[in-house]
């Protein structure tokens, strides 16, 4: 009865490996060139967490903590080098999260329109009548 089975799934296997076609078998997911740097940067970032939690534990040394940090640090360095360096070689280097430029303010009226007091600072609000000066 063991044999049989055992017998049944060897062939079923056999039959499923030769009988396979190739647009079958889906497509491999793709491997971001970056991935490897981008783990190994996240795995740094907690080890200095870790770091700074045990040193305010008082497990480690002021200098053990220096040392361990500086060192953290300097693999950190590296590694968002070389991360700038493979963007910069697939040609995406100038891709990048920048922060917005902030709208210029337009400057504000030191004349209340309202009921025409003057004022040495742009304001708000009116001091005299108290509206809103646009």
């Amino acid at each position: 009865m063991i044999i049989a089975f055992a017998l049944i799934l060897v062939l079923a296997v056999i039959f499923y490996t030769l009988f396979v076609r190739a647009q079958d078998v889906p497509e491999p997911i793709p491997v971001s060139p970056i991935q490897h740097l981008e783990d190994r940067k996240h795995a740094i970032y907690d080890n200095l967490r870790d770091l700074q939690f045990e040193y305010r534990l008082g497990k480690l040394t002021d200098n053990d903590y220096q040392q361990t940090k500086q060192a953290l640090q300097k693999e950190l360095a590296v590694v968002l080098s070389e991360t700038e360096q493979t963007l910069k070689s697939m040609g995406l280097g100038a891709i990048r999260t920048q922060a917005k430029p902030v709208n210029p303010v337009a400057p504000k009226s030191t004349v209340c329109p309202h009921c025409g007091a003057k004022f040495k600072e742009s304001l708000k609000f009116c001091g005299e009548c108290g509206k809103a000066i646009a």
